[in-house]
């Protein structure tokens, strides 16, 4: 069966080998220095000023710098369950909320703000999605960093990239916290989260909030190459392990243009065959179809075809169906999901089978410049 939900992605068989090696203690000095590998390649990746790696899903990292980066009014852009996710975060820490809702698929713009910073002078963090997963929108990050910065340099800008981070260039020059995971493109099992750290954000941290997800009693341990609370050792032996791959034997550029042309080449592909692309900007991580017969397609592709992909959440869960484009993945193996979903729609009585999706598929991704 292949897995092409956005996350959990396939874990590479190399990975899964150097996770299976006898169990090391966290507090010696065997582990110290792969931890301190893996944190130098991670603040590489993450080209921030430094980096903190927790023992949790990335929802404890939105919680993390919630609590570590916002003193009282947030910011937050809802267009989907992760953004609507910020907002439960923020309230249930008793932060005063200001949120802009957006459809599922319209991505966040910069005037509105701009506007609600004009309108909310107290408000002192920002959070966004880059990607909103629940409907592989990609939202005008960089651009909402900048303006906010321009206004108020003093507001604290984070960026849940845990479904973009590993997948495209992000510019980080105006973003104080970038958050990750490690279950999407460093293709790891979940369980362990990562931020990427600002200057401003340090400074801002100071002696941290909370108890496990205090940041400054972290940075403080991870900087000595251990953690402040027992380590997941064997997700960290294993982040060193992709990192490696990643950054130092296939260069995280080629990941990028990669991942870039097997996304362009999907959509393409899909357009063909009649489908709708559902946001109005897509994210390079997953291709995100709105489709009446999405339950019926997703079915029959894992029925009939060996491909198992992701459908869709809360009001869009009968009419979304999400494709993986995270990772290192093999073009023949992408190319037989785009294959199978006309097979799929031949079998709906939807349209007759050409091999249209696949030749799509192939010319762009091999042969466009």
């Amino acid at each position: 069966m292949l897995l092409f939900t956005p996350g959990p992605t396939p874990v590479p068989e190399r990975i899964r080998q150097v996770m299976a090696t006898p169990t090391i203690h966290h507090r010696t000095p065997e582990f110290t220095k792969i931890f301190l590998q893996a944190r130098k390649l991670l603040i590489e990746l993450l080209k921030m000023e430094d980096a903190v790696v927790l023992a949790s899903t990335g929802t404890g990292a939105m919680e993390a710098c919630v609590t570590n980066l916002c003193e009282k009014k947030a910011l937050i852009v809802n267009a989907g369950k992760f953004g609507e996710r910020f907002v439960k975060i923020a309230q249930a820490f008793g932060k005063e909320v200001v949120e802009l809702r957006y459809e599922w698929d319209t991505p966040a713009i910069v005037a509105d703000v701009q506007k609600a910073l004009e309108e909310h002078k107290d408000i002192d963090a920002f959070f966004i999605q880059i990607c909103e997963s629940s409907g592989g929108l990609r939202h005008p990050v960089e651009d909402i960093a900048a303006a906010i910065k321009a206004i108020n340099p003093e507001i604290s800008v984070v960026a849940d990239g845990i479904t973009a981070v590993g997948v495209e260039p992000i510019e980080v020059t105006n973003i104080d916290a970038l958050i990750t995971g490690s279950q999407k493109a460093l293709m790891l099992p979940p369980g362990l989260a990562m931020v990427g750290l600002s200057s401003h954000a340090i400074r801002k941290i100071g002696d941290g909030e909370g108890f496990y997800f205090n940041l400054a009693s972290e940075l403080k341990k991870q900087r000595e190459g251990t953690t402040a609370y027992t380590a997941a050792t064997t997700l960290v032996i294993g982040l060193k392990e992709i990192l490696t791959i990643l950054l130092q034997e296939i260069g995280i550029d080629e990941i990028y243009d990669q991942t870039d042309r097997r996304a362009t080449a999907t959509r393409v592909a899909l357009e063909a065959l009649g489908l709708k692309i559902y946001p109005k900007k897509p994210a390079n991580a997953m291709t995100a179809i709105i489709d009446d017969d999405a339950p019926k397609i997703r079915q029959i592709l894992k029925n009939r075809y060996g491909v198992n992909i992701a459908g869709g959440q809360e009001h869009l869960k009968e009419k979304l169906f999400r494709i993986n484009h995270m990772g290192i993945i093999e073009p023949n193996e992408a190319a037989w999901v785009v294959n199978a979903i006309e097979k799929a729609l031949d079998d709906i009585g939807r349209r007759t089978y050409t091999g249209e999706a696949n030749k799509i598929f192939n010319e762009i991704y091999f042969f466009e410049e």
